[in-house]
């Protein structure tokens, strides 16, 4: 009997393919969940249950919190990635590593197959191939929503004549959460004018006194919160998540333009993942030269879209994330946040690495670098070219 791997998520599409792929297909189903921070102890032991129950070869969870930080959310902060200057990659950089994984177990049991519950609609089944046919090009892809054309009735009918017993009720709002945060899907984001209510977002806001907090960088990962010191970079992305969601903080909806050509609108609620990309990016405007900030910034823009779309193995990847790692030498100190009802400021920063420093001078007060008369030659200099241009055709023959 032939082996296949499984993304399963414990959901209507996921349990359907369990079933499918083995009393349909006879394959010998290994079914994989890959956590990402997403999920709690009880959820997985329920999740774990019920995959049990559906007469399965096994079911495993891959835990990857730390490994989706060191290779993926690492660099998001260092780039400031936010796709379309919105959105955190919520959902598309935890695919990437969920793709990953599971196609390095199939390879360690020797699956003939993986397979996984996407639909035809999304940018989900483009990112898990894409991975797939790099890591196990050799092994088949089965995606069974996909193949089948499948409605939600008719899944639902196939697992009841198979004795599966769920709840089958559709939530209202679609939810997805991960360490770097939460999307939410509902009827508001099918249209291009609604915004989602209250109730849809899964924190709900509960703090009202304003709350100043301090986050620690060391080389561009966050290491401290508060005075708290963190061995581990994820331990204080789930601080900061937990002091700030209360907050309402990081709401919004992205409008996006998808793999396959069409556009679409997703919200999502990422408190922790804002705010520490934020604060980075006010310690490396103190502490980057003009031309790392500009170059850096380019790359990081490239580096978002190119892994949004599912390009995670290409080798140029790695490329810039070594140039990303470079610019963070000098990316070190505290940055105070202050957190208010759905909105947080940023109050500033204290570094060692601060090029604002005040014995080179005072923006707009007084310079101690240089004389008036050496900025009189500067500017002449500098705009020579210009000068030339506008004399040469100014209009006389």
């Amino acid at each position: 009997m032939k082996k296949v791997v499984l993304a399963y998520s414990g959901g209507l599409d996921t349990t359907f393919c369990a079933l499918h792929l083995s009393k349909d297909l006879g394959y010998e189903v290994h079914a994989v969940l890959v956590n990402t921070g997403g999920f709690s102890p009880e959820e997985l032991q329920a999740i774990e249950s019920r995959a049990k129950s559906l007469g399965i070869a096994s079911f495993k969870i891959l835990e990857v919190v730390d490994t989706y930080y060191q290779e993926v959310i690492k660099y998001l902060v260092f780039g400031n990635v936010l796709k379309n200057q919105t959105y955190p990659l919520s959902v598309s950089a935890e695919r990437i590593l969920q793709a990953k994984s599971l196609a390095e177990y199939a390879k360690s049991i020797g699956a003939k197959a993986v397979a996984h519950g996407s639909t035809g609609a999304g940018n989900d089944q483009v990112r898990f191939d894409m991975i797939f046919q790099t890591i196990v090009p050799d092994i088949e892809i089965i995606t069974p929503i996909r193949d089948l054309k499948l409605s939600r009735q008719e899944e639902i009918e196939y697992l009841k004549k198979h004795g599966v017993s769920m709840n089958f009720e559709k939530a209202a709002y679609s939810i997805n959460k991960g360490i770097w945060g939460t999307s939410v899907g509902g009827k508001e984001t099918l249209t291009s004018s609604e915004y989602l209510p209250e109730e849809a977002w899964p924190t709900q806001a509960t703090e009202k006194e304003a709350k100043e907090i301090k986050l620690t960088f060391v080389q561009g990962e966050l290491k401290g919160v508060n005075g708290e010191q963190f061995d581990n970079p994820v331990d204080a992305i789930q601080k900061v998540q937990a002091l700030a969601s209360p907050f309402g903080i990081g709401r919004d909806i992205h409008v996006g333009d998808t793999i396959i050509g069409i556009k679409g609108r997703v919200g999502f609620e990422a408190a922790g993942p804002l705010i520490i990309i934020k604060a980075h990016q006010l310690l490396e405007k103190h502490t980057l030269t003009k031309w790392q900030l500009f170059w850096k910034n380019q790359q990081a823009e490239f580096y978002g879209n190119h892994l949004h779309e599912g390009h995670y193995l290409d080798p140029v990847m790695r490329n810039l994330e070594a140039f990303m790692q470079s610019t963070q030498e000098f990316v070190s100190g505290d940055v105070r946040v202050l957190l208010q009802p759905y909105r947080f400021t940023l109050l500033g920063i204290h570094s060692a690495h601060d090029l604002m420093s005040n014995k080179f001078g005072s923006y707009g007060e007084m310079n101690k670098g240089y004389t008036g008369e050496d900025v009189k030659g500067f500017t002449r200099i500098l705009g020579n070219q210009t000068a030339i241009f506008h004399q040469v055709n100014s209009g006389n023959d």
